[in-house]
């Protein structure tokens, strides 16, 4: 063989390594700001009842279904009586238990089989007043239904229902709303569905939590927690449900959310972590970081699917790809306090598709406004935004207005995007740095 024919064999056979190489590199799968997606976010299977240890099932601790009776401390004695035993699962079987506050423990699960609902108390005094973390503050108020607190390595999990028997709590808050319009969600007493705080390598998985009288899913202060395959709903009618948020992240770093589908009368994701006019300095606040978001869908919520704000300090680095929207609210919406410093940045939505009520929006949030004494007003920003293969039917493209003595939005790229909106127009002067890349509106390419 010819000297010339074999280097050009010895060629051929060095192109596909090179091909190889070069797709491992560009497929390393990165948050927004280049940080590498670790393994730990590719685990997002269904939990095993099998798997989570020693069983204690109510049945056999005569705890029967009686949907009437309020059965708190029978359940949370099973619960205790797991964590003295070393651990294991506290099993709900099918019926209806109706209970107050329960506090997981060391070491305890808890799985919902199929047919069974845990039904929160529509009585308050169920819920003892407590410290605890609410609207961007730690102050005395009511735990929620199920408190995973101060705890490591624990799983709520089942086939089952969470159900916070919300309508009394929001009629009654409806109700103080028309006597007193300045009402906050504080002043009226009612309790979250789920509360998961300064704990790690916490999994909620498979559930349907429905119905909560106040946020559904609240977690403060925690990493490595992963919320599967949930459904979290809450009715618009006939009663309208009241901040009944689907998932709310305050003070977070590596959250994983798959596969959940979000019904919810008011936003379906919601970043918070403290407000006020030092809240930066606050220890008790903080960042929202590396969270994935993917393959969910979110339908006829009446807040945006991914919220910044009202009350948050820092979000950075999150991704939420490959979800659908139906006849939801806006796509991403940063919530702009003139009394909190903000900043929301290395934010990137890729793959979203459906039907809403805009993409982009920025939001002078004025509610219960207070600088507390403070004479200038603290600035926020946005940045390091990119919205990227969207398809969406919308009632508008991008909206808000240009408050540059309050907040600066600073580099936003729109990327293969097409939109269908019946209010095409906005203010340009909104977003610093805007960049569109095959985007079209209405038909039309935008410049």
């Amino acid at each position: 063989m010819k000297k010339t024919t074999l280097i050009f064999l010895a060629f051929l056979m060095l192109i596909p390594s090179f091909g190889a190489r070069k797709n491992t590199k560009t497929h390393i799968p990165t948050f927004p700001d280049g940080t590498v997606i670790s393994d730990w976010f590719k685990e997002g299977d269904g939990v095993k009842l099998e798997n989570l240890g020693k069983q204690y099932s109510l049945a056999d601790f005569g705890i029967a279904s009686e949907p009437d009776l309020v059965q708190t401390a029978r359940i949370q004695a099973v619960i205790d009586k797991c964590a003295e035993d070393g651990g294991g699962v506290v099993v709900v079987p099918e019926g209806i238990y109706k209970s107050g506050a329960l506090f997981l423990k060391k070491g305890t699960n808890m799985y919902l089989c199929r047919g069974a609902v845990l039904l929160g108390s529509e009585d308050i005094s169920d819920f003892p007043v407590m410290m605890t973390r609410i609207e961007g503050q730690i102050c005395p108020y009511f735990p929620a239904l199920v408190n995973i607190l101060d705890l490591d390595g624990i799983t709520l999990a089942g086939e089952g229902i969470i159900d916070g028997n919300g309508s009394p709590y929001w009629r009654a808050f409806r109700i103080r709303r028309q006597w007193n319009p300045a009402c906050t969600n504080k002043d009226e007493q009612r309790p979250r569905l789920v509360h998961v705080a300064n704990s790690k390598n916490i999994e909620i998985n498979g559930l349907s939590l429905q119905n909560s009288p106040f946020w559904t899913c609240h977690i403060y202060k925690s990493e490595f927690v992963k919320l599967i395959g949930l459904r979290v709903f809450s009715p618009v009618a006939p009663i309208r449900s009241a901040s009944a948020d689907g998932i709310d992240l305050d003070v977070c770093s590596n959250v994983y959310v798959k596969g959940c589908r979000i019904t919810v009368n008011d936003d379906s994701i919601c970043f918070k972590g403290g407000k006020g006019p030092y809240a930066d300095q606050d220890p008790a606040n903080g960042i929202n970081e590396n969270i994935l978001i993917e393959e969910c869908f979110f339908d006829r919520s009446t807040g945006s699917t991914v919220t910044c704000g009202s009350e948050s300090v820092h979000t950075r680095n999150v991704l939420v790809r490959n979800c659908t929207i139906d006849h939801g609210r806006t796509l991403l919406l940063l919530k702009m306090r003139p009394d909190t410093p903000q900043n929301y940045e290395y934010i990137t939505l890729d793959g979203i598709k459906g039907s809403g009520a805009g993409v982009f929006s920025v939001s002078r949030w004025t509610q219960f406004f207070d600088l507390q004494g403070r004479e200038d007003k603290p600035m926020s920003y946005g940045s390091n935004i990119i919205i990227k293969n969207i398809e969406l039917e919308a009632a508008s493209f991008i909206s808000g207005r240009a408050v540059d003595e309050e907040y600066l939005v600073d580099g936003v790229t729109f990327e293969n995007v097409n939109v269908n909106a019946q209010n095409p127009d906005w203010d340009r002067a909104l977003i610093k740095n805007a960049v569109f890349k095959n985007v079209t509106l209405n038909g039309s390419k935008v410049e």
